[in-house]
Order: structure tokens, then sequence, then C-alpha cells
């Protein structure tokens, strides 16, 4: 599965798969440990997806804040595709809420702040990262870190998803995008907040039976802040406003 890899990259073990590839774990000449990301071979001629991950691509190299994994390489225009960052050594965040329950309030404010300030750096590289979720946060030593760019997508581009689909995970999307509208820099706002509203009170504040269900309760639904401590509400409510043009901006919530 490496052998185009090969060279810039060597293989130590694999990391998971999901449905576009799997993620290595590989070191390159130099020492650094990476996270390599290789496309499925039978998606290769399924040009939706490769642009899809070519935009990844794209997106990982444009953000060059401290919240994102730095881009090492990558090989996107022939044979195999692969892109390979540098690999974060923590847990997701919903790994740890899962393990030690929700977060105090020294850790809240602190995830808030850095949220904040990485989507900042993400909407300032004119892009809008899509699908913020507990699992696309990984908690390091030096704080936590948004990755996965894959269905990330200029602010003024054209989407590649088609009406009616609604790629971000349910109960982190925003309404706009569970429509099958266009989100604008808003959408990743309401998922920053249902992520720091998980963290806070240790379950979805939007969810139900099914995704169905999950998707009805984000568009025409109240969020449930009562596990999230009073304190938060007032900055977590505006933000999982149905009207995108009512939640404030990144930079408003990381000065908050």
């Amino acid at each position: 599965a490496l052998q185009q890899v090969r060279g810039l990259i060597v293989h130590l073990g694999g990391l998971g798969a999901g449905g576009m590839g799997r993620v290595y774990l590989g070191q390159d000449g130099s020492g650094r440990t990476a996270a390599v990301k290789v496309l499925h071979p039978g998606l290769t001629n399924d040009l939706n997806l490769t642009q899809r991950f070519v935009r990844e691509a794209e997106a990982a190299q444009a953000v060059t804040g401290p919240g994102v994994a730095r881009l090492l390489a990558a090989q996107t225009e022939a044979g195999r595709l692969w892109i390979s960052t540098e690999f974060l050594a923590g847990p997701t965040l919903d790994s740890a809420v899962e393990r030690h329950g929700p977060f105090d309030e020294p850790a809240l404010r602190h995830l808030a702040h850095s949220l904040a300030h990485t989507l900042c750096d993400i909407h300032r590289a004119g892009l809008i990262h899509r699908d913020i979720k507990p699992s696309n946060i990984i908690l390091t030593r030096t704080g936590p870190r948004i990755i996965d760019f894959g269905i990330a997508r200029p602010e003024h581009g054209l989407t590649l998803t088609t009406t009616g689909q609604a790629p971000a995970t349910p109960g982190y999307g925003a309404p706009e995008q569970v429509l099958g509208q266009r989100g604008g820099p808003s959408a990743d706002v309401f998922s920053l907040a249902a992520v720091h509203a998980y963290a806070a009170g240790g379950r979805r504040v939007l969810h139900g039976a099914h995704v169905a269900a999950v998707q009805y309760e984000v568009v025409h639904g109240q969020p449930r802040l009562d596990a999230v401590p009073w304190q938060f509400r007032s900055l977590i409510e505006p933000c999982l406003s149905k009207v995108p043009g009512n939640r404030p901006r990144p930079e408003h919530i990381a000065q908050a």
C-alpha cells in the first residue's frame, strides 16, 4: 500500500481506516513521525472523492497556525494519492470525555479559547472546515489541534457536495448544512459550540434515536444545555442559533 511513499516515509504501522483510505504511522528521513493518509486504490477513478482528497491536502497546506496538524508532504497529481502530516500524540476529545467525563472550568476555558483561535486561522486562510467534531480534535500536550480537512472548501468556492447531502457529522453540522445549503464560516461556529457543549456536559446537546431525528433536532429543535455549567451557556447558546448571521465570530468567542 505504501510503495509510492517509500523513499520519503518509512512504514511503521497502521493507525486506522475510513471510507476514503487508510492512515499509517510513518517516519521521514530526519526521524519526524508522521501520519500518512493513503487514498483507497478503488477510489482513484471517482472524480468527486479525488477532488476532495486533493482539497484536503491544499487546505492542510494553507492553514499554518499552531492549532492544526502541519502538512509534511503529499502526492496529489499522479499514481496513488497520499497526504503526510505531523503525527499528533494524544487522545481525541470524544475519547477523553468518554474516559474521564466532562472538562472542568479551566480546561473548558482553554479549550474554547484555543479552538476559537484556530478557527480564526482557518477562516483567515479563506477556508471553512465544515466537519468540526470531537473526533476531529486531538488533545496534545501543547493544546487542542483540529484535524481532517477532508470536506473543507474555499469560502467563496463551489462546494463538491450535491444538494441534499449533509457531509458534516449529525449533531455537529449547522442547520444550513443539514438542509444542503451553502454554509459560511458561521457554520464552523455552530459546530464549535456543539463541541464545547459536549466537553462541558459530557453529552451531545442535539441528539435523537437515529440520524434523521438528530438532523431534525438540529434544524427545528432546541439544544439541551441543562448539563452545561451556567457560566458557559451565555457563550454557547448564541453560537447555536438557527440563523447564521446571529452567531458570534470566532474572535469574539476567543475574547469572551
